[in-house]
């Protein structure tokens, strides 16, 4: 079975939360029947424990798939404008050919270039293509819709053993720290992530390190007190001092979690990875291992723009993760394939919204669902 053939169950599978509703109302019914009847000693009695543990085995189903179901819910509604932007071509294109021709390459060439893949990344994407159609014999256009989807997937994996997971420290706090350009929604970013961690019984603390930018300090503190975790930070002080007192008041306050925001002035790239520098040393003398984190925050709707930025970072610091912000405003989410084939770092949480719940963890199946269900 293709991935593709995947995604049609995972949408088959978001159509469970309808028939557990049905379920929950013949359980409903049941109890107005037996609340209904004549009191009746042993039997009614056990009859309505027998009630009771069928409600609260329902309900435990209902929080497993209902929570998964929302999680695919975002990603459907997050990827809107790729999907109707990017996806709809490619469905036109089927059916505006009857026969796999040189033209009908061009085109799907053309389109996927527009989404934001990349040039290189496209190009190489075609050669294969074009083989399989050779090898397996394939003339009919629809016959390649399974085949795309599984190629572009391919592209994402490529053979890796990816983790879209946080490493965290056991005995110590974790520190992550957090790059990238002014604009691109890192402060953000930061808060909707406390607010994530929180929920997940972490005891969170952000560090306002990028001290020299106007508001910076205060916007990062605003956010700490909407989602409710601690805070530190000083304006115009030396960012590595900041970064030093921050990491001291997590180890005495037992935080789980520290979350840097950090300057991104990559415009001045010797003074920035400078300043990078310095952070990781004092980090490294508190905090066995260092930084568990660097996480690169690109605005997908700059599109090739943010690669550049990526390679850029890349290139004077060790960058363990990417977040994508601001991905349900781009009619081109191919972005998360060009950046991992471009640059070779994975996307560990993507924005698909304004509110602090949208920030989702990277699920490639879900983000390919999301992309693809018009296909279907």
């Amino acid at each position: 079975m293709g991935l593709f053939s995947k995604i049609k169950n995972m949408f088959k599978d978001t159509k469970k939360e309808e028939d557990i509703e049905d379920v929950q109302e013949n359980v409903a019914t049941v109890e107005e029947q037996e609340d209904a009847k004549n009191k009746r000693s042993i039997e009614t009695d056990a009859k309505s424990k027998n009630n009771r543990f069928v409600e609260k085995q329902v309900n435990s189903t209902v929080e497993e798939v209902v929570g998964d179901t929302k999680n695919v819910k975002i990603y459907e509604k997050g990827l809107t404008k790729s999907r109707q932007g990017f996806v709809s071509k490619l469905v036109n294109l089927t059916s505006k050919y009857s026969k796999i021709t040189n033209e009908y390459f061009d085109e799907l060439e053309e389109i996927l270039i527009m989404a934001d893949i990349g040039v290189n990344t496209v190009m190489g994407f075609i050669d294969r293509l074009k083989n399989r159609v050779r090898a397996e014999s394939i003339t009919d256009p629809s016959e390649l819709k399974e085949i795309i989807v599984d190629e572009l997937f391919i592209i994402y994996v490529n053979d890796e053993v990816l983790s879209n997971k946080i490493n965290y420290n056991s005995n110590e706090p974790t520190v992550i720290l957090f790059i990238g350009v002014n604009g691109v929604g890192k402060t953000t970013t930061i808060g909707k992530l406390a607010n994530k961690l929180k929920d997940e019984g972490k005891k969170v603390l952000l560090v306002g390190a990028d001290t020299f930018r106007a508001g910076a300090v205060n916007q990062l503190k605003e956010w700490s007190e909407k989602v409710g975790v601690s805070f530190y930070g000083k304006e115009e002080s030396d960012p590595a001092s900041v970064v030093y007192d921050g990491v001291l008041k997590a180890k005495e306050d037992n935080v789980d979690v520290v979350l840097v925001d950090t300057a991104g002035r990559l415009q001045n790239k010797v003074n920035l990875m400078k300043e990078l520098e310095k952070m990781n040393k004092v980090i490294d003398g508190l905090i066995a291992g260092g930084a568990s984190e660097t996480l690169l925050v690109i605005d997908a709707t700059t599109g090739q723009n943010g690669i550049s930025q990526a390679k850029a970072f890349k290139e004077i610091t060790n960058i363990t993760g990417i977040i994508l912000t601001k991905l349900d405003g781009t009619a081109k989410g191919g972005i998360v394939l060009a950046i991992k084939e471009e640059v070779g770092i994975p996307v560990k949480y993507i924005g698909l919204g304004e509110t602090k719940d949208d920030l989702q963890v990277f699920d490639i199946e879900k983000y390919i669902y999301g992309l693809f269900k018009d296909m279907m």
